[in-house]
């Protein structure tokens, strides 16, 4: 019907594709008929020339369709899901999941691992043993409806053609184009049948977005896309200037997400988990207004339900809930080193970046996917941009398994901190919000 050379000439001049060239390029690139060295091609064509928004919603709906798309209407209730691009300290599903599912909506999740600095959702999950996201389609809608929530690994045939697609650019230098972030994204979110969607889009020097024109415009097509799928969708644009919370790594993030779920948690890690929530029951028709939305919230924390559901979850996904109620049980390297403060003055900047970085040197993250991740790694600051500090006073715990990787994190983290003599505002988390 098509030839893919003539495709590939009609993006390298800047002009369209049709909805069928791209149904037809799509469909043929799964099946493997459209060979690699063609498809990197029209990526780079793509990356110099970009799409047309109905370009990249019919892009968008072809990698959905590529595989299975989850039927979630046997679940009761609005499904909302949500969706971060990532940062440093990100463990917001581990405290956002169970706060909405303990206000009865539903929270049918699929999540990856982690390739980068720290694990995923599902490696911090790990942290509790037995715990496992290997669930068949039927005990994992069976969860929803009986605990209103389930986090699963995504299955090998939803939107098979986003995973091929993403491997090739990453290996050309064509991942960093919005349309093409925004289909991959989207394209799995979609595949994974929930009825609304708010998503986190990061912007910082942490975040895969570092100024927030280009987050803005990634997050304004990636809720138009939503739209066009009939989707109720919201994007929220948060600061990632600096980790998230106090905790990098992961078992050191389920302790602080639990924590949050006691009434404990980070204020900036509390604010950015409730002004997500609040659109999440919003958009499930759970509250009226965000006013009524943060109440319903804090009453779920101060009466325990929302650590009760955390409880409840783990153990529908066999692991070992009693490390929730015990979350010293925990593990944590036993190399403990602080790193302490050089001068006096107020903490001016700490870039995300380089703590990040100091978690993969301490073995939090992953180089490849093939990599070990040690779950009892990591650092907990205690130091943030607009605090005060003494010279000596511990800007950070360091939990390592040698010296030699303690001492490399340490570096980081120092090159990661600036200081000012003249009082530091602290800043702003939410930067804008878009629907």
């Amino acid at each position: 019907m098509f030839r893919m050379v003539d495709l590939i000439e009609k993006k390298k001049m800047g002009e369209a594709l049709s909805n069928e060239e791209i149904q037809w390029m799509i469909e043929g690139y799964t099946k493997g008929e459209i060979p690699d060295y063609q498809m990197s091609a029209m990526c780079m064509a793509i990356y110099f020339q970009g799409m047309t928004m109905e370009e990249t919603i019919t892009l968008t709906m072809a990698m959905r369709d590529s595989g299975d798309v989850l039927d979630l209407s046997g679940i009761s209730g609005v499904k909302v899901d949500k969706h971060s691009t990532g940062g440093v300290g990100d463990k917001t599903t581990m405290a956002l999941g169970p706060i909405i599912a303990s206000l009865g909506v539903p929270v049918a999740k699929m999540s990856g691992r982690g390739l980068g600095h720290t694990g995923g959702t599902i490696d911090k999950l790990e942290c509790f043993p037995g715990f496992t996201t290997a669930l068949s389609e039927e005990t994992f809608k069976e969860n929803v409806n009986n605990i209103q929530i389930a986090v699963a690994g995504q299955t090998a045939n939803l939107a098979p053609a986003d995973k091929k697609l993403y491997a090739l650019r990453d290996t050309t230098a064509c991942v960093n184009q919005k349309s093409l972030i925004a289909s991959s994204i989207m394209s799995k979110k979609l595949a994974s049948g929930s009825d609304a969607i708010v998503l986190d889009v990061k912007v910082g020097n942490g975040a895969f977005m570092e100024n927030a024109k280009d987050a803005e415009e990634l997050a304004r097509i990636m809720v138009d896309i939503g739209k066009g799928a009939g989707k109720q969708t919201h994007a929220l644009i948060t600061n990632m200037e600096q980790p998230l919370g106090y905790a990098v790594g992961n078992s050191v993030e389920v302790l602080e997400a639990i924590h949050t779920l006691q009434g404990n948690g980070p204020e900036d890690f509390r604010e950015v988990v409730f002004a997500l929530g609040k659109h999440m029951l919003m958009l499930a028709g759970k509250a009226s207004t965000e006013e009524e939305a943060i109440a319903m919230m804090e009453e779920t924390i101060a009466n325990g339900n929302a650590l009760k559901k955390l409880h409840e979850f783990v153990a529908a996904q066999g692991g070992d809930a009693s490390y929730v109620d015990d979350p010293s049980k925990l593990p944590l390297a036993e190399v403990v080193v602080e790193v302490e403060a050089p001068q006096d003055g107020y903490v001016s900047k700490l870039e995300a970046r380089p703590i990040g970085h100091a978690s993969m040197l301490l073995g939090g993250g992953r180089a490849t996917k093939e990599s070990d991740i040690d779950l009892a790694v990591g650092c907990i600051l205690h130091k943030k941009i607009g605090d005060p500090v003494k010279k000596g006073e511990s800007l950070c715990t360091v939990y390592a398994r040698s010296n030699e990787s303690a001492k490399a994190a340490v570096a980081e983290i120092l090159g990661a901190y600036e200081f000012s003599d003249a009082f530091v505002e602290k800043p702003k988390m939410i930067y804008a919000e878009l629907s």
